[in-house]
């Protein structure tokens, strides 16, 4: 017992959480002191939670999330205002904003389209040219031919090709995970990335803070330096009242010389090839490239390491030429993204959208918290009712049990509306992936939530008549053989005190 007392003294997460309590008692206590002396402090705090809603209610922002802020600050009416303007909106700093719109407009002069790509698209399907030329325009990532894909349906095929990719590096690799924990598979790759660095080869990780909050010691990145690597923490989690914590690196990317990626849902810790059970079975999914379209998971990786760097990489020493890759033939088009939460796009849930809306036979989805707003759910119920097939696949057993009974209280309404249903019975789902008609396909690491939507830096791979397409397509198909379809009946005969809990969490899922 004492062990633990100890251990829990000790964890990071704990010792944050503390003194973030401890601030906001001593702040809100003296507010109510204030308040007691002196009765204009309290009508103040009244009239700011009322002003506060209505700039809520008025702002440029998502109506679900809107309503929810609103309901929050009007129920603590004294203190509504004021948390509002620690906590609430997006939160994100004005040098971040500033500092990615540099780096966009730094990507902007390195990269172009190629014209006949999209000549092409057009010609051979106006809603595919829609899609590839939505992404150009908004996240600016080009789309490529000359491009070979393999899709990993489960963490440990992952696994099993990364450790040979990397151990064929010369030049550099890099690194950026939201998860990196010791283990089989972490320290499997360490041990590729000691060599590596005693080779010669230049290697660079990025974590972020918060998913590595409980697998990794405050100071790994300095333990990562003395073996020779160069490494950096995303974001890092500072006990602070006003914290801007909300925006974290969520990306997955590897890149190998310029010539191989991957990108997917699994981070780098052991339950995500089930050398680690949590929660049942872990479902997950990945994909690698080697090509042109490599260039685009450089490009973002030096995005994030460039940052803070005063000198900045010349992003052409990290660039293969295009004439090494003519010789792969080409596997449909290929076009690596990425989402960013300080501007005013959502990439990662328009590209689901414009793919749901694209759809004229079916669309399978796949994500481990169906967290959605109306825009979501109004795609959704207008595909399945224009009679397309309408599948989602989520776990059966969840890593965040009221995260999931959000994602279950958004059943009832989908399921009426002709949307299908499947929770994957072994465990849990951690996949992220769409398919469209047997022409288009995403997997990357937006979910299907607030979060990935509007708070974490995302990213992914859209794909047209590749390969890819087809694998996630007979993936998908059978899993569901594996998975228990939702039933109306079921929905409907959930007691009523856990509707009732579930609807309130649904209320206020936009702040969790």
């Amino acid at each position: 017992m004492l062990r633990k007392l100890l251990s829990l003294l000790h964890n990071k997460v704990f010792i944050i959480a503390v003194l973030i309590i401890i601030q906001l008692g001593i702040f809100f206590g003296l507010v109510i002191k204030l308040s007691e002396y002196f009765v204009f402090i309290y009508v103040l705090l009244i009239a700011l939670s009322f002003c506060m809603s209505i700039y809520v209610i008025n702002k440029n922002d998502n109506p679900t999330y809107k309503i929810a802020w609103v309901l929050l600050i009007m129920s603590l009416s004294v203190f509504g205002g004021l948390i509002y303007l620690l906590f609430g909106g997006q939160k994100v700093p004005k040098e971040l904003r500033k500092r990615d719109s540099d780096a966009i407009e730094d990507i902007q002069g390195v990269v172009w389209q190629n014209t006949e790509i999209m000549e092409e698209l057009q010609i051979e399907d106006a809603v595919a040219h829609k899609q590839a030329n939505y992404l150009w325009k908004n996240a600016c990532f080009p789309i490529y031919g000359h491009t070979e894909t393999t899709f990993f349906p489960i963490g440990e095929d992952k696994f099993k090709a990364m450790i040979p990719e990397l151990k064929k590096a010369k030049k550099f690799i890099f690194l950026e995970y939201f998860i990196i924990a010791p283990g089989i598979m972490w320290d499997s790759v360490l041990d590729v990335l000691i060599e590596k660095v005693k080779e010669g080869v230049e290697v660079r990780v990025i974590y972020d803070d918060a998913g590595c909050i409980s697998t990794l010691p405050s100071d790994y990145y300095k333990v990562l330096r003395k073996l020779g690597i160069k490494a950096k923490v995303f974001n890092p989690i500072k006990p602070r009242l006003a914290i801007q914590m909300n925006n974290r690196d969520h990306r997955k990317i590897l890149v190998i010389d310029g010539k191989v990626g991957m990108t997917g849902g699994i981070n780098l810790a052991d339950e995500y090839i089930n050398e680690k059970v949590r929660f049942g079975h872990w479902k997950d999914c990945s994909v690698m490239i080697k090509g042109e379209a490599v260039w685009n998971l450089t490009l973002m990786f030096l995005q994030f390491w460039n940052y803070d760097e005063k000198i900045k990489d010349d992003v052409y020493d990290y660039k293969q030429d295009n004439a090494s890759f003519q010789d792969i033939e080409n596997d449909g088009y290929v076009q690596p993204y990425s989402d960013s939460p300080t501007d005013e796009e959502n990439v990662g849930e328009y590209t689901h959208i414009n793919m749901i809306n694209a759809a004229t036979k079916y669309v399978y989805a796949t994500t481990p918290y169906l967290v959605i707003d109306n825009e979501m759910k109004t795609a959704l119920l207008l595909a399945a009712k224009n009679g397309i097939e309408v599948r989602i696949l989520v776990p059966h057993i969840p890593d965040k049990w009221y995260v999931f009974a959000v994602t279950q209280s958004n059943y009832l309404d989908l399921i009426k509306g002709g949307v299908r249903i499947y929770e994957y019975t072994p465990g849990f789902v951690h996949g992220k992936t769409f398919v469209v008609d047997d022409k288009m396909a995403v997997v990357g690491t937006v979910n299907m939530d607030y979060r990935s939507y509007y708070l974490h830096y995302e990213c992914g791979i859209w794909f047209y008549k590749s390969k890819v397409v087809m694998d996630v397509k007979k993936d998908y198909l059978e899993t569901l053989e594996k998975s228990h379809e939702v039933t109306l009946e079921e929905c409907t005969g959930i007691a009523f005190p856990v509707r009732i809990m579930r609807a309130i969490l649904n209320l206020f899922s936009p702040l969790m």
